[in-house]
């Protein structure tokens, strides 16, 4: 038996009030509504419980009879099949409401460790409203792909898993060398804790828990097809997010044919010549500005002619000038487009600052570790390992 019980590094001076608040929200649901209403019997003369049998009737194992269901039925069954999400009868409020429902202890215990572990470090990074808003529609997707495969079934699908596991495909993207604690159990001859790769334990979680018996097939209640969903519109949000800086791009245009700052007049000799050109010229002048607004007039295929070097200068003046974001795209294509360069390292070095400087610690820790993996020259490697110093992370589960 083994199971996560905890990640590292973690935000510092963050409370994750999101996060929170939908635990919270979980478990009062629970113990005000699937608890005392599973301990109901039901009325045989309600018409929703004929309604539930004839709907439930063809999808029955075999060797299951409807006196051995009626015999089992709760009121909270019924209360399920009204609120819970059915691929045959799709309603919008049954959508969202459904995520709040589990159908028992296990099933909202595990998934409330779930959202403990992962949700702090994605809330910090998308803040309160993008947080909330990834969690309810990674959840959304997750139910409309297992109604892909459910087709018109009228079984209720219920639980938080496809909205957790929209979290993990975001956690999975923005944290690569994040650690989970694990707790391994092989009563009684072996109990410890280690800490493992995220990606690791995401991928088991994916490909092992979900994906396999997915495609295996077997009858079960659980809705692996929305396990997937979510964790693929996680995924795709995290890429997008990413792309973006996690910055609208209307709040930063250094990029685009607008100047960033007023309009200037260029120097002489600037006339008929390329913007790469123009550019380089302003650099070597050390003139930022006209540096900025030269960027501005260049296309993605001229910026992927920058060196890694020129695009380390460029964002260090893109950030001192109120360009963050721009800063940060400037980076991340450069690593895009020098993959196989040896002077990466100072470009991860400079990204993982950028965000320790904008107050993302566990984003910078990604970075800066994958500058220490460049084979760093010695300047680089102390500023890095200087800048780790300065985030709280635990070496060791023990």
């Amino acid at each position: 038996m083994f199971f996560p019980i905890g990640d590292t590094p973690n935000p510092k001076n963050f409370t994750p009030w999101i996060t929170w608040s939908l635990m919270a929200a979980n478990i009062l649901i629970y113990l005000f509504i699937t608890l005392p209403l599973s301990m109901q019997g039901v009325n045989p003369g309600d018409p929703l419980l004929e309604e539930y049998i004839r709907s439930i009737a063809p999808y029955l194992p075999s060797g299951v009879s409807l006196r051995q269901v009626l015999d089992q039925v709760s009121a909270y069954d019924l209360f399920t099949f009204a609120n819970g999400y059915k691929p045959g009868a799709p309603e919008m409020s049954d959508l969202f409401f459904s995520m709040f429902l589990h159908g028992g202890f296990l099933h909202l215990a595990g998934n409330m460790l779930f959202l403990w572990i992962y949700g702090d470090n994605v809330e910090h990074v998308l803040g309160r409203f993008g947080f909330l808003a990834v969690y309810l529609g990674t959840g959304a997707v997750a139910t409309w792909f297992f109604s892909f495969f459910a087709g018109p079934s009228m079984i209720p699908l219920v639980g938080a898993s496809g909205a957790i596991s929209g979290v993990l495909g975001v956690y999975f993207l923005l944290f690569p060398r994040n650690k989970i604690k694990v707790f391994v159990a092989l009563i009684p001859f072996y109990v410890d804790v280690f800490l493992l790769p995220a990606r690791l334990v995401l991928g088991f979680f994916v490909i092992v828990d979900n994906l396999l018996p997915l495609l295996i097939g077997p009858q079960s209640s659980i809705a692996y097809g929305a396990h997937i969903g979510g964790f693929l519109g996680g995924i795709a949000i995290a890429l997008a997010g990413e792309r973006l800086s996690w910055s609208w791009p209307w709040k930063d245009r250094a990029w685009r044919t607008d100047r960033p700052t007023a309009p200037r007049e260029p120097e002489p000799g600037y006339s008929g010549i390329s913007n790469l050109s123009v550019l380089r010229t302003a650099m070597e002048r050390k003139h930022p500005l006209d540096v900025i607004d030269a960027l501005s007039r260049m296309n993605r295929s001229e910026v992927a002619k920058l060196s890694p070097d020129e695009c380390v200068i460029l964002s260090e003046w893109l950030d001192d000038t109120g360009h963050a974001a721009a800063a940060s795209r400037i980076l991340k294509q450069c690593i895009s487009t020098h993959r196989d360069s040896d002077r990466l390292a100072d470009a991860y070095l400079s990204l993982g600052l950028l965000r320790l400087k904008q107050g993302q610690p566990t984003a910078a820790y990604q970075y800066l570790l994958a500058s220490l993996e460049l084979n760093p020259s010695a300047e680089t490697s102390m500023r890095a390992r200087e800048a780790l110093r300065r985030i709280d992370v635990y070496r060791s589960a023990r």
